[in-house]
């Protein structure tokens, strides 16, 4: 249970009450070959408020890839830096480590990973529940004014006005509040990267896409005119432009060109990736030459109220039949379903995903054991690393692996 304590002197100090932060605390006193004072230091009212809208409630807790290597590739950020790591404590681990607490998970379709239950609460309630079991204080409203480093450690100025000790400093301020963890670790000269949105949907107003909100199709493929980023992937029309996996993908391997250019810029979409659009055409011609061409999609993967919107785009009669279609319309077919480029205006956060790019910078960590190169004692854990992961539980991956190594680190000096 969260403590308020007023004592000053402790073996750990956790800054950050997340996922990063509470995986690290337990980590440490589970491996620690002796008792340790530890505390975590949140500096709202609520700990663990990411893990309990994730998801949409559910906490997608990791991904099913269980391979290391072929796990980092869901990071632009921090794809080489963290094989090691994941080699230590991967997407096995955080399973075994989930069951072995009384936590079942199941795996869906696409690779995300949930609790049984479908609710984050079974993931909150295990890990507070650790901690409290361990002697683990939980200390809310203690944000962090400042950090100094002192002769048995390091000197805390708390919002509150109180001053701790400590012999070691996590960091695990997440990547939403990375303004106040940067300035921490910028403090004891560990160099960062400005953070940036990462994982958002983009904002269009084009009449290709008015008022089809909720359409999908599962497999786009869609394209930053002008620069070397595409991806493909599921993608969804919304009220103020498209999303899905595939543009949220997208926009984290994209993150920094695209704060750079204000989130303006051009998409292309091709609707029909692999699709022969010529030969199905010739098809429908002698199939259904008779029959009006708005009437059914003639591509199984395209929803009909799309196909009726890019033949009224192409101008297509409502009237017109197969047999009538010529060239020119064939062609303008080709390039709205194939070749769509779409002004982007901006971009909206993924609901409840609150992801940055940013951060600590990684070659000035020892990816072992998640140590400060440039502070002695001072360490790492999710987010505030400049490491970001695309949506389908590998954020949070990243922060079990990083918590574990750097928790088990600091018990192994102990």
């Amino acid at each position: 249970m969260p403590n308020n304590s007023t004592e000053k002197e402790w073996d750990v100090v956790v800054i950050g009450g997340g996922a990063a932060g509470f995986f690290s605390a337990i980590s440490v006193a589970e491996h620690s070959p002796r008792p340790l004072k530890i505390a975590i230091l949140e500096r709202s009212s609520q700990v663990l408020g990411k893990v309990k809208i994730s998801g949409g409630g559910r906490c997608n807790v990791t991904h099913d890839c269980l391979d290391p290597k072929k796990l980092t590739a869901h990071y632009p950020r921090g794809q080489k830096s963290l094989i090691g790591p994941f080699h230590h404590f991967g997407t096995t681990d955080t399973i075994n480590w989930f069951n072995e607490r009384g936590v079942e998970l199941k795996t869906e379709p696409d690779g995300r990973i949930f609790p049984i239950t479908d609710s984050s609460q079974t993931i909150i309630n295990c890990l507070t529940s650790s901690a409290d079991e361990l002697g683990i204080k939980v200390l809310m409203k203690a944000g962090v004014k400042s950090i100094q480093t002192a002769s048995k450690g390091f000197q805390l100025s708390l919002d509150n006005e109180q001053e701790l000790l400590a012999r070691n400093v996590i960091l695990a301020t997440g990547g939403t509040r990375l303004a106040a963890g940067a300035k921490l670790a910028e403090g004891l000269g560990n160099e960062l990267l400005p953070p940036v949105p990462s994982l958002f949907t983009f904002t269009i107003d084009h009449p290709l896409l008015k008022n089809l909100e909720g359409l999908s199709v599962k497999e786009a493929h869609v394209k930053i005119i002008g620069s070397k980023h595409e991806n493909t992937g599921p993608l969804l029309i919304t009220h103020w432009g498209v999303s899905g996996p595939g543009v949220l993908k997208l926009s984290a391997l994209a993150a920094r060109e695209l704060a750079e250019c204000d989130y303006t810029f051009t998409l292309c979409i091709n609707w029909c990736p692999n699709l022969d659009l010529s030969n199905i055409l010739d098809l429908k011609r002698q199939e259904w030459g008779k029959r009006q061409i708005m009437t059914r999609s003639p591509i199984a993967a395209m929803p009909k109220r799309l196909w009726e919107r890019v033949c009224e785009l192409v101008g297509i009669p409502a009237e017109k039949t197969w047999s009538q279609l010529s060239k020119k319309e064939e062609a303008s077919l080709h390039q709205i379903i194939h070749n769509a480029e779409l002004p982007v205006t901006g971009k909206s956060l993924n609901k409840d995903e609150f992801v940055t790019c940013g951060g600590v910078k990684l070659k000035d960590v020892n990816m072992k054991t998640l140590e400060s190169k440039h502070c002695p004692n001072l360490y790492f854990a999710g987010e505030v690393l400049d490491i970001d992961g695309v949506t389908g539980g590998f954020n949070f991956q990243n922060a079990w692996t990083t918590g574990f190594l750097a928790g088990r680190a600091i018990a192994e000096k102990a």
